[in-house]
């Protein structure tokens, strides 16, 4: 625990480096939370730390560290560990300014998450993070998840606060008549019924 202690005194320090991962996990958070996105070197190295507890506790602080972290991020959504893919998710919906390119492979990377991971959690996290970008080529993989588990239905339903349109209206208009009673808040919440 004293390591973890002098992580947090000294970001930066060999802590980063320590052979336990709990030390590296302190440390990867104090040193983003000091520098931002100066500490992007030593951050990128953590996200491809070998235990997955320090690539996760990476991709939690990543917005903080910028939208240099995308590139990093979209590569943790397709970790093994899908509590890491899940942070990672959740992270790129917090990124912004992000360069249109960037933008458009994280918005991909999203989308086939959203679609197709075999996780629900991961696949809840990514279409949260869809929604939280707002970018219109989202929008298909959004509702195609209204139709997903009821926790995933709930995130999708509120994913479509940014956009418009039949297709989002025709969504809603099913949510308020979801057989999950979160579903049908989500959706009143949205539409005011």
């Amino acid at each position: 625990m004293e390591r973890a202690v002098a992580a947090i005194r000294d970001p930066g320090g060999p802590e980063l480096d320590d052979p336990d991962p709990r030390v590296r996990e302190v440390a990867v958070a104090a040193l983003v939370r000091a520098l931002g996105p100066e500490s992007r070197p030593r951050w990128s190295a953590a996200a491809a730390d070998p235990a997955a507890t320090v690539r996760r506790r990476a991709a939690e602080v990543a917005p903080l560290v910028g939208p240099g972290a995308a590139d990093a991020l979209v590569a943790l959504l397709a970790d093994d560990d899908a509590l890491v893919a899940e942070a990672a998710a959740a992270a790129l919906g917090e990124l912004e300014a992000l360069d249109p390119a960037v933008r458009a492979g994280v918005v991909d990377a999203l989308v086939a998450a959203t679609s197709g991971h075999t996780d629900p959690l991961v696949r809840e996290a990514a279409v949260a993070a869809l929604g939280s970008l707002g970018d219109a080529r989202g929008l298909p993989a959004i509702l195609g998840a209204c139709e997903d588990r009821p926790a995933i239905r709930r995130r999708a339903v509120l994913a479509l606060a940014p956009f418009d349109g039949p297709e989002v209206d025709a969504a809603l208009a099913r949510a308020l008549a979801d057989s999950d009673w979160q579903v049908r808040q989500a959706a009143e919440d949205l539409t005011g019924d």
